[in-house]
C-alpha cells in the first residue's frame, strides 16, 4: 500500500485554508468568527493552547456553512490535484492527513483513495479525538492496519517522520519535486 499525506502532497495547497476563504466568500454569517478566528491563530502561535483546542475554535465558522459546502468546494478544485499522484495513483492508496475527515471525504470520493482524517464534527467543529498529525497519523494506521506494510509514503512535512519510518521507500514533496526522505 502506498501512503500519502494530503495539504501540499497530493494538493498542492492547504486545502482547510482553502475552504475558510472560500466559505468566506459565499457564506457571509462565517465572517461573524473572524474574531475567533484571529484569537485561535494568536494562541496557537504562541502556543498558548494546544494545537487540537485552537482548530476548534477556528472551525466555528462552520456553524455558519451548509453541509453541503465541501462537495460544491471540491467541485471546483479536485482538477488541481497534483499530476503526478494521477499519474501512479493505485486503487489502494491511503491518505492520511490533519485536514478534517469530512472535508476530504468528496476528493477521496472522487479519486478513489482510502482516507483516515482529523475527526471533526462539521456542525460544531469540534474534534472527537486527536489532530490526526505527527506520531498520530501511526497510530491510527496501527489501529486500523495493524502490521500491514507501507511501500511508499510521500509527504511534504518533516513532522511526518513517524509515518515515513514505517515505509520501505519516503519521498518529500515540494509541488512536483519528489526527493527521497
Amino acid at each position: 500500500m502506498n501512503v500519502y499525506d494530503f495539504d501540499k502532497t497530493i494538493y498542492p495547497r492547504d486545502s482547510t485554508a482553502q475552504f475558510y476563504l472560500w466559505c468566506l466568500g459565499r457564506y457571509p454569517g462565517a465572517w461573524l468568527t473572524l474574531p475567533c478566528t484571529a484569537w485561535a491563530f494568536f494562541c496557537l502561535g504562541l502556543r498558548l493552547r494546544p494545537k487540537t483546542r485552537c482548530k476548534e475554535i477556528f472551525y466555528r465558522f462552520l456553524r455558519h456553512v451548509p453541509p453541503d459546502a465541501p462537495e460544491r468546494f471540491w467541485a471546483g478544485h479536485i482538477g488541481a490535484v497534483q499530476r503526478w499522484y494521477l499519474d501512479q495513483k493505485r486503487p489502494d492508496d491511503l491518505v492520511i492527513s490533519a485536514s478534517p475527515e469530512f472535508l476530504l471525504r468528496p476528493a477521496a470520493d472522487a479519486l478513489g483513495f482510502a482516507l483516515m482524517a482529523s475527526r471533526v464534527d462539521q456542525a460544531t467543529g469540534r474534534y472527537d479525538g486527536e489532530n490526526c498529525h505527527g506520531a498520530e497519523k501511526v497510530r491510527r494506521y496501527r489501529e486500523k492496519y495493524g502490521d500491514a506494510p507501507v511501500e511508499g509514503f510521500w509527504s511534504d512535512s518533516r513532522s511526518d517522520s513517524p509515518m515515513a519510518a514505517l515505509a520501505a521507500r519516503a519521498w518529500l514533496v515540494d509541488g512536483d519535486e519528489r526527493v527521497p526522505w
